[in-house]
């Protein structure tokens, strides 16, 4: 009999070296969002967020730099939507990255490439680079943008983002409402809520003020739902979550609540291996959609039993609920 680890040999090598697109992956703001990964492992980010869903930072940057070639993102994002079907088609073709997308150098460069399958590009960022006139040029070509507006002062700044010691929070603050005043998208705020850590009324109240000023569409409040970077992190007692609710309110803001499960229907390709590999690697997957993804491709337990055997992915739990993310091998 072959066994599991020789017949996954092959799709592995595919997978490792072309993870670049995933899903699609139901999302509570973008309904069907196929993910650009546009950043190369090891995670890296101007942040060090204590509630990242990737996990911890392992090169913590403010330099741009090359990445993927713009026409590599755009082959590989074009191949995967020719594997999908109608039923899975994306409505949004989303940076979400294995760190924060607009280090890439050439993130305009995709953006306008991307542009030509004809479907919106979004930008998930966590908004701290953007008193660089060259990164608020390229994030401006994205018909959707997310920012990441979580402290409303410096204190809790550093507690939750843990930003690197290149950035200040004040021209960090100065360059998002500079941005906002000139960006024509769909501009939205997302603020991630974290037990005894940014969910006083203080930093609340300072936050709404702040989101006013920015103006979004819509001012997402997260609770983190996934495993974070960091233990202990918990999710806000119920009357602090309504406490930000209703001081977002009355500034005048649309706020929406991200606190649900996004459900089980994760896109599929047809291969299994690539499907597992490339979600978890900016995406945990819950166990139920991990298991809806096997009933899809058509595939066995023994796939994931083989992926955890070779340490590619690892299981984890997280208020109550158990989770399948990439394992990573750095070396010191």
């Amino acid at each position: 009999m072959i066994s599991s680890a020789t017949i996954l040999l092959p799709e592995l090598i595919t997978a490792i070296t072309d993870m670049i697109s995933f899903g699609p992956v139901p999302s509570r703001r973008l309904g069907k969002s196929l993910g650009i990964n546009n950043i190369v492992s090891p995670k890296v980010c101007s942040y060090n967020c204590i509630y990242c869903q990737v996990g911890k930072t392992i090169r913590k940057s403010c330099s741009r730099k090359l990445f993927f070639e713009p026409a590599l993102i755009y082959e590989n994002t074009a191949r995967h939507l020719e594997s999908l079907s109608q039923e899975n088609y994306p409505d949004y073709l989303t940076f979400v990255s294995n760190g924060e997308p607009v280090l890439d150098i050439n993130l305009g460069r995709s953006i306008m490439l991307l542009k030509k399958l004809g479907i919106p590009v979004a930008v998930i960022t966590n908004a701290s680079l953007l008193s660089s006139g060259k990164v608020r040029d390229d994030l401006s070509k994205a018909d959707w943008v997310s920012l990441k507006t979580d402290a409303a002062d410096n204190k809790v700044w550093q507690r939750i983002n843990r930003p690197s010691r290149k950035l200040d929070f004040t021209t960090h603050i100065e360059s998002i409402f500079q941005f906002a005043s000139d960006y024509k998208g769909r501009l939205h705020t997302e603020t991630m809520l974290v037990r005894g850590v940014n969910d006083s009324a203080e930093n609340i109240s300072g936050l709404a003020a702040v989101i006013k000023n920015i103006s979004p569409l819509t001012a997402y409040l997260a609770i983190p739902i996934r495993p974070p970077a960091v233990s202990g992190v918990k999710v806000p007692d119920i009357d602090r979550l309504n406490f930000a609710w209703q001081h977002f309110t009355q500034q005048n803001l649309k706020a929406e609540f991200l606190t649900g499960f996004e459900g089980t229907e994760t896109g599929y390709t047809g291969n299994i291996y690539e499907d597992i590999l490339n979600i978890t690697a900016v995406h945990p997957l819950r166990e139920d959609s991990l298991m809806r993804l096997l009933e899809k491709d058509k595939a066995g337990y023994h796939v994931v039993e083989s992926l955890i055997n070779q340490k590619l992915i690892k299981s984890v739990l997280y208020e109550g609920k158990r989770f399948f993310i990439r394992e990573y091998h750095y070396e010191n």
